[in-house]
């Protein structure tokens, strides 16, 4: 079965990335860790920040991974079976995931910290820079 793209219309010409972003953002969606996104005033000569923070519990520092690839802020996951216990119950399952967030240009991520089981990071979006440019006027005779 071919999904049927919102971007097909023969009026949108050059979206093709726009599209294969959104697929690649839909494609890791299942939920887990859950996260919230909040905006963080700037003052001071700062930017606006936005901050993702995802629930961790239970996951060490050397057990995540923050990397940025191209546009894309990725957040993975990896907790190993520990063969040494033996469980009468087991409701916390060692789970693996991997989170990506597509960054919109110009994105910086600023940094990441691990607290109480709560992974925030921090991103920015610098103010660009004001270029004005005068352009020439050539004189034809």
């Amino acid at each position: 079965m071919s999904r049927v793209s919102s971007l097909s219309s023969p009026f949108l010409l050059g979206f093709d990335e726009i599209e294969r972003a959104l697929d690649r953002v839909t494609k890791g969606a299942d939920g887990y860790p859950p996260y919230n996104i909040e905006r963080i005033a700037g003052g001071d000569g700062q930017p606006e920040r936005l901050r993702i923070t995802l629930a961790v519990a239970g996951f060490t520092r050397e057990q995540l991974d923050v990397t940025v690839e191209e546009s894309q802020l990725l957040i993975r996951g990896r907790q190993q079976e520990e063969k040494t216990r033996q469980y009468l119950h087991r409701g916390i399952a060692a789970r693996q995931f991997q989170r990506t967030f597509l960054l919109a240009d110009g994105m910086e991520v600023l940094g990441a910290d691990l607290r109480n089981g709560l992974l925030s990071i921090d991103l920015a979006r610098p103010e660009p820079a004001r270029m004005v440019r005068s352009i020439a006027i050539k004189q034809q005779d």
